[in-house]
């Protein structure tokens, strides 16, 4: 591979928070037992291909009026992305009868072999196989492993990043056959189902687990799914993983804005818009070169958790990100840095400041109106508008990371 081996945004939510996203090129396994969501997080990991304007191909064993009420179940319109050609959808045919085949394996390796020229001819950024267990059942796991091997790295060195969907191992034999398969992966990703009763609010764990690179480690984080709105995790960073930024003096023209005095308005629910700090710098600059050529503006705001309602255990600093998560549209950036959040939104409206916090409190994880009482005072936020004498992001993280405490310029509480 010739290329810089680059992370990127995966819509997998505790692999973007804790890792950063996938590597380019890598190849992932999704294991979990069936209605864990494994295909739900397929598809958010599709569709945030398809909105970065990159082709999926997905496989699928699965009926493709099936698979589009999946995706709807979730407010995903993949019909929609289909026409535009950014989600392929190809449908494989499980092997059937193979106790009538004089040789099994090598029936089984002419499916995994096929998935190659199937690659070439569309020549993807990103492929799903949901799910691949129906066609590794070999007994000779040598010959399964060469066979795997074989077949990732011509998709891998064409820069493809890969997720194979796995059904969680029945008995030993199974386990020992995805066992062969984790050993070529880059890093694995894990449901686990705590209950058959599934509601909203908690369906289980997932576990994402470090093979090559990922340096971060292994992480765990309750997950759940929600109607319209995807598979979401609780997974709060450690303060090792914020980033600790310097702060500089502010000017008299960024004002902080009170959540207090602002009524309550309806939200847009986003699935994946949270991004490294890196990409969103690059999301920036995007903008800034769109404003010079069309004077299109954007709105950068800051969101500032004051340390001690989390160190009360009033508010972590994960739980207003998911309030600001559930309150932004899928166009909008979301980036942590420190103890603030910047919400990078694209076509600001009047009262921008005003507009976005009055979501923001509808989606706090208590509405009683004694705990916004009581969070008020440690929550602040500003906004800077995109103008002429904006040259990067550089420059404009840096305008809104002022210090707080300035003399002429507090911002004010409430």
């Amino acid at each position: 591979m010739t290329k810089k081996i680059q992370l990127f945004p995966s819509g997998i939510p505790l692999v973007d928070f804790a890792w950063g996203g996938l590597y380019r090129a890598g190849t992932y396994f999704l294991i979990g037992p069936r209605k864990s969501g494994r295909t739900l997080l397929a598809l958010q990991y599709a569709l945030e291909c398809a909105q970065r304007r990159e082709v999926c191909l997905f496989f699928t064993t699965m009926r493709p009026k099936d698979l589009l009420i999946h995706a709807a179940s979730i407010d995903f319109d993949l019909q929609h992305y289909m026409n535009q050609n950014l989600i392929i959808v190809v449908r494989v045919t499980p092997p059937e009868d193979l106790q009538e085949v004089e040789d099994p394996d090598t029936h089984l390796a002419e499916y995994i072999k096929d998935i190659v020229p199937v690659v070439e001819q569309y020549n993807p950024n990103k492929i799903v196989f949901d799910e691949l267990t129906p066609f590794i059942g070999f007994k000779d796991l040598k010959f399964l492993k060469d066979i795997f091997l074989h077949t990732i790295d011509g998709i891998e060195n064409t820069e493809i990043t890969s997720l194979y969907i796995l059904a969680e191992p029945a008995n030993p034999a199974s386990q020992n056959i995805i066992d062969t398969l984790i050993d070529c992966s880059t890093g694995i990703i894990g449901l686990q189902k705590k209950a058959e009763v599934v509601n909203k609010y908690h369906s289980g764990i997932m576990t994402i687990t470090p093979n090559v690179g990922h340096t971060e480690g292994k992480f765990s984080a309750n997950y759940y799914i929600e109607p319209y709105k995807g598979i979401l995790v609780d997974y709060t960073p450690s303060e090792a993983e914020r980033i600790k930024p310097e702060f500089i003096t502010p000017t008299a023209e960024q004002k902080y804005e009170s959540f207090a005095d602002i009524n309550m308005e309806g939200d847009v629910i986003t699935l994946s818009n949270v991004y490294s700090l890196q990409d969103f710098e690059l999301i920036i600059n995007n903008q800034i070169a769109l404003f010079q050529i069309t004077g299109q503006e954007f709105a950068l705001v800051s969101i500032r958790l004051d340390e001690y309602a989390e160190r009360k255990g009033m508010l972590t600093l994960n739980q207003l990100r998911n309030a600001i998560r559930l309150s932004t549209d899928i166009k909008d950036k979301i980036c942590t840095i420190g103890s603030k959040l910047f919400v990078l939104i694209t076509r600001p409206k009047k009262n921008v400041v005003a507009n976005l916090v009055t979501k923001i409190r509808s989606n706090l994880p208590n509405d009683d109106p004694s705990f916004f009482k009581a969070i008020s005072p440690h929550i602040s936020v500003y906004a800077i508008v995109v103008n002429k004498d904006v040259k990067n992001a550089e420059g404009m993280i840096a305008q809104i990371l002022k210090d707080t405490a300035a003399k002429d310029d507090k911002p004010r509480r409430f």
